[in-house]
């Protein structure tokens, strides 16, 4: 009886461990699959766009860097330099010394000073040896013309700013937050085709209704990229730029031909003779005809007026060149955008002349590229796509979301035909997902009213 007993309860015991065995793994499959899930919706819901803790009208930038420093150069430069002048002006006296005849006493020399500073006008003689005089009266307006300089060259920017810059702000207000809210869509897209998949008892179909999605263009949100071929059509913001910059170039080239033409006709020439025999004093026997003077600023003007007219030289060409570059795409820009669903400008070719309100968009964008955060996310798919061996499978962002949470390991191995009749690609994927024509019967859906 005992070994009968013993191994009834051996074979009991064996029993009941694999019964066990057998509840554990029913349980670690449900628990698996309910980790996947979650896993799966912690990173769809980590790759959602954050919103914006503050506002993004104060941080935007309406100036280009190479305009802002253009603009602290040409306002700034004459300004420093003028301030100097005057400072030594106060702080030395008097710019001007004539030899006075020993014979004058100081109020009498004091007077020299005053009146040949007053008329500076040079008494010689032409090349004929007839008496002949030169005003130098633009060696005294010299710092109040480059107080006029830096107020002509504020003007473009005073253009830009009241012309131009309210409607550039309104409209990457809204690119920008439109760019933010087409990737967070698509990435919500990807959730809800998950919890569908999860829910649906046919995957077949679920499939069958994603490729027809993608055939029929359901993916998009045209009203950004509607909204931006509308301003290929805008000549608006272009028009004021390029103006900014002739205004920018005529002022430069003017002030430098000023500058010339004062080292050419005065700004060699730091000693003249003074006459003061005019009114009561031109009867007077022992006053001399001509009296010699010198002007004690002199080398300040020439250094001045060189530095100047040196900085405005080297900036011809950068001006130049902001104009020129409206001449060609930022396409860097566009190309990162390419993985959204609603925008193949690109793609479509739909890029024609550069010279248009779109352009300068762009470029504004680029030079607020702190303001759109997708641009990194987008920025970094690209990457990680060209590092996917079957980089041809992802052409938009859903794509690349589907295959990180999972979805396309779940995708039927045989595939049915399109409802257009063409045969889908190996993995499934539509033929093309940005077709460059719409489908047929697609004009009212793609309707700004459908977006």
């Amino acid at each position: 009886m005992l070994p009968a007993f013993q191994s009834l309860s051996l074979s009991w015991a064996h029993l009941r461990r694999h019964q066990r065995q057998q509840q554990q793994q029913l349980l670690f499959l449900p628990s698996t699959m309910s980790l996947s899930h979650a896993a799966a919706e912690y990173m769809l819901s980590d790759a959602l766009l954050p919103d914006p803790g503050g506002s993004r009208a104060k941080g935007l930038r309406l100036e280009l860097p190479s305009d802002r420093l253009l603009k602290f150069i040409t306002v700034g430069l004459p300004l420093c330099l003028v301030s100097l002048a005057f400072a030594r002006e106060f702080s030395a006296g008097s710019q001007i010394s004539c030899f006075s005849p020993t014979n004058f006493t100081g109020k009498q020399s004091a007077y020299v000073d005053t009146a040949c500073w007053d008329s500076l006008v040079h008494h010689g003689l032409d090349t004929e040896g007839h008496p002949a005089t030169k005003s130098l009266w633009a060696l005294k307006v010299f710092p109040y013309s480059l107080l006029v300089v830096a107020g002509l060259m504020y003007l473009p920017y005073l253009l830009w700013r009241y012309a131009a810059a309210p409607a550039l702000h309104s409209d990457l207000l809204f690119i920008i937050d439109e760019l933010d809210k087409s990737y967070n869509r698509s990435v919500r897209l990807v959730q809800h085709m998950r919890r569908v998949q999860q829910a649906s008892t046919e995957p077949e179909r679920f499939w069958d209704e994603y490729e027809r999605a993608r055939q029929e263009r359901y993916f998009e949100f045209p009203l950004l990229e509607r909204y931006l071929t509308c301003k290929q059509h805008a000549h608006s913001l272009v028009i004021i730029y390029i103006l900014r910059n002739l205004l920018l170039l005529l002022f430069l080239a003017a002030t430098c031909l000023y500058l010339l033409f004062l080292h050419l006709n005065i700004f060699f020439q730091d000693e003249f003779n003074c006459s003061i025999k005019t009114g009561l004093l031109q009867a007077e026997p022992h006053i001399p005809p001509l009296i010699p003077c010198k002007l004690l600023f002199f080398s300040v003007f020439q250094l001045t007026s060189l530095s100047i007219g040196g900085v405005y030289i080297l900036l011809i060409p950068v001006v130049i060149s902001n104009a020129l570059q409206l001449c060609q795409w930022d396409k860097g820009l566009l190309s990162v955008y390419e993985m959204l669903p609603a925008f193949d400008l690109l793609s479509r070719k739909m890029l024609t002349c550069p010279v248009n309100d779109l352009n300068v968009i762009l470029l504004f964008l680029r030079a607020n590229i702190s303001e759109l955060t997708s641009f990194g996310r987008l920025n970094a798919l690209g990457a990680l796509r060209e590092a996917t061996p079957n980089k041809e499978d992802i052409d938009t962002v859903i794509d690349f979301m589907t295959l990180l949470a999972g979805l396309e390991g779940t995708k039927p191995k045989h595939h049915a035909c399109a409802p257009d009749g063409s045969t889908p690609q190996p993995n499934g994927s539509a033929p093309e997902v940005k077709p460059g024509v719409e489908t047929t019967g697609k004009a009212s859906r793609d309707s700004l009213g459908s977006a």
